[in-house]
């Protein structure tokens, strides 16, 4: 019996992902193992293996297609002397199966004349699974799967949409468009990726990749569940400062130390000092970690991930310098796993390199809180009563007042400042 290739759930807040290549054809022997493509989630792509031995009878979803949901088939196997002579009762009965499922999964069952048109136009993320509809009173149309179950939705009638798409097809980006101009649904022009101009206003339309999505969900939720509030301190960093550049001089070294690594470890210490910040709100009670797992906020195209350093408490800025590098890599390639980037209690966020003084994050929910890192600048202040010159960094700590309060909160921030001014400290 032939088996469903399915999109997997690559990681556990995993709903729907992008099928970023196909490493096999159609009619490909694979074994066990084989990795037969490359799905790209919210935060990296991963390869898909197959889990079977046999044959690809048929590829069900072309290379770019986004927005597919979880568990629906992306492609058939044919095991043992199986055929696609019966490919068409198989892809009938996937389809409505898949028919539950929200995602733009191509049509099953293709009508020949129309199979070179759709390789040639394979390069569009909706230009597989094309079909048409015939009146004969009215001109032939093209739409893809998706936006025809679109327009059904919402009784649009696809004779009023001009397609922006290969050879004119409807694709999504149309119907959408006409549902965000219904008063003027019957004279639409499609989008078109040069800028166009309404209301006297140019722009140009870029569709919200997987990561982009993710990333307004989960910070719109935060923001709208999570009873923020901040507190900021200022930070005297001249001796962290110096015992970074005396570090950084070695003839031996093999990596230099950043300032990020000092906080993180700073931060590590003084979550491990007040473990009343080390925290997360559940419903029913208040979860208390006993590792200190710190999350950094690295910038991505498209957005940004927050890979994971475990028990950073118990570790040395030498080994926190090497794996925050090297998972900051792997987070700009698309290569991180997702034991790599699940699991923080604790976010740090630093924007100081691009110059900022002081800024409020969002909290990476379900953690307590997050720091928000400035610019290191030098400032006037005041040292037993004279004015001076010193090197400052602003704080921002955030927190989830359900499971923080204001004093821990206050707490936690003076034994970072003390740390961070007196980085020896960092030794013990």
């Amino acid at each position: 019996m032939p088996i469903e290739i399915r999109m997997p759930a690559l990681s556990p807040t995993m709903t729907e992902g992008t099928l970023a290549k196909w490493l096999v054809k159609e009619g490909t022997k694979v074994s066990s193992g084989d990795i037969v493509c490359e799905i790209e989630t919210d935060k990296a792509t991963m390869e898909v293996e197959a889990v079977d031995e046999g044959t690809i009878g048929k590829i069900l979803v072309a290379e770019g297609t986004r927005e597919i949901a979880v568990n629906s088939t992306i492609a058939v196997l044919l095991i043992d002397d199986e055929n696609s002579s019966s490919m068409d009762t198989i892809l009938t009965d996937i389809k409505n199966t898949n028919d539950n499922i929200d995602s733009p999964i191509t049509e099953m069952v293709q009508h020949q004349p129309f199979k070179q048109s759709i390789a040639e136009d394979s390069s569009d993320h909706e230009s597989a699974g094309f079909s048409e509809t015939i009146d004969q009173d009215k001109e032939r149309i093209f739409a893809s799967p998706l936006a025809r179950r679109l327009a059904k939705k919402h009784n649009l009638d696809l004779h009023v949409v001009k397609g922006s798409g290969p050879n004119n097809r409807i694709v999504k980006r149309d119907i959408e468009l006409v549902l965000e101009n219904t008063d003027k649904a019957l004279n639409v022009e499609a989008p078109h990726l040069k800028p166009k101009t309404q209301s006297n206003v140019q722009y140009k339309t870029i569709p919200n990749s997987s990561m982009r999505k993710v990333i307004a969900q989960r910070l719109t939720k935060a923001a709208q569940d999570i009873p923020h509030f901040n507190i900021s301190a200022d930070i005297n960093v001249d001796r962290l400062l110096e015992v970074r550049n005396r570090l950084n001089i070695r003839e031996t070294q093999e990596y230099k130390i950043s300032i990020n690594d000092f906080i993180i470890k700073a931060a590590a210490l003084a979550l491990k000092r007040v473990p009343e910040c080390n925290v997360s709100f559940n419903a029913d009670s208040i979860l208390f970690f006993n590792s200190q797992d710190i999350a950094v906020a690295v910038a991505v195209d498209g957005g940004l991930v927050t890979p994971v350093i475990i028990d950073a408490a118990s570790k040395g800025l030498g080994v926190i310098s090497i794996e925050m590098r090297e998972l900051a890599s792997k987070a700009r390639q698309g290569k991180l796993l997702p034991d790599e980037y699940t699991g923080g209690t604790f976010t740090i966020s630093n924007l100081g390199m691009y110059g900022i003084k002081s800024f409020n994050s969002i909290i990476n929910a379900p953690q307590g809180a997050i720091l928000s890192v400035g610019a290191s600048e030098t400032r006037p202040v005041v040292i037993d009563n004279a004015i001076s010159i010193a090197s400052m960094m602003t704080l921002t700590l955030a927190v989830d007042h359900r499971c923080i309060d204001g004093a821990n909160a206050a707490l936690f921030v003076g034994e970072l400042k003390k740390i961070l001014e007196e980085p020896l400290q960092l030794m013990l």
